[in-house]
């Protein structure tokens, strides 16, 4: 199975192989993301997304999807803690969804999975995932839902970028930010909407992002990346020096 991020053992959920599994989210923390410098958010989330990250876009094969950033460096989430806290008022769904996740099961269909290394598992203390019927417990059908109503904003959100690509809308941007002291870097293969073509699409182009209501998606994300300077603001809290930024 595709390695999943930061899903380091997924494997489809099976009532018998773990029908004894319960959740125990007693100091649960968010350290499984702590390597995670950005995340794939859906265009519901862009709003609330915009109120603490920068949104970009990203080539990821043949496809461009839309990502929170979390870093400005490689394998670092600037919103943990040292306590594997999330110092943010929004976190994604992407995050949310762990340990679990739908994953391409090899024939073509999506297969509940979990994360076996997920520090919350056990089988002795905490909320089950099936009930002594072998049955889905009210915890595990959440859990589905969640994965089923995020699978199918994922498949909308997919329709808005390649809305956008087809309007041209879209223009590569290089990051640039200054930490206190002065240090400057920079990060490219970044994309976001060319406001200037945004402004001078045709009426009736205007018209459908505004009726599809991705008109606003497309100005939270625009607004968002004033959130870059905050990234700049905890990455400087570091104590970063400019041998260690590039």
């Amino acid at each position: 199975m595709k390695q999943l991020l930061f899903y380091e053992q997924p494997v489809a959920l099976n009532k018998e192989r773990h029908r004894a599994l319960k959740i125990d989210n007693k100091g649960a923390n968010y350290s499984f993301a702590q390597a995670t410098n950005s995340v794939i958010i859906t265009g519901m989330e862009f709003v609330h997304v915009a109120k603490e990250y920068p949104i970009v876009f990203a080539k990821a094969g043949d496809r461009t999807i839309p990502l929170a950033m979390l870093g400005l460096r490689n394998d670092e989430n600037l919103y943990i803690d040292g306590n594997g806290q999330w110092d943010a008022r929004y976190i994604p769904a992407f995050v949310r969804r762990y340990p679990f996740v739908l994953a391409d099961s090899g024939d073509g269909n999506l297969a509940v999975c979990i994360d076996e290394t997920f520090a919350g598992f056990n089988s002795e203390s905490g909320t089950p995932l099936f009930n002594e019927d072998g049955e889905q417990a009210p915890l595990l059908e959440n859990a589905i839902r969640f994965l089923k109503e995020y699978q199918g904003q994922n498949q909308r959100t997919e329709i808005f970028v390649n809305r956008l690509k087809e309007m041209e809308l879209l223009t590569e941007l290089t990051a640039r930010a200054e930490l206190a002291g002065g240090v400057k870097f920079s990060m490219g293969g970044l994309l976001v909407v060319d406001e200037k073509k945004l402004m001078e699409l045709p009426q009736e182009k205007a018209l459908e992002l505004f009726r599809s209501g991705e008109l606003g998606w497309i100005y939270a994300h625009l607004l968002s990346l004033s959130n870059m300077n905050r990234l700049a603001e905890l990455l400087s809290k570091l104590g970063v020096d400019a041998g260690r930024v590039n």
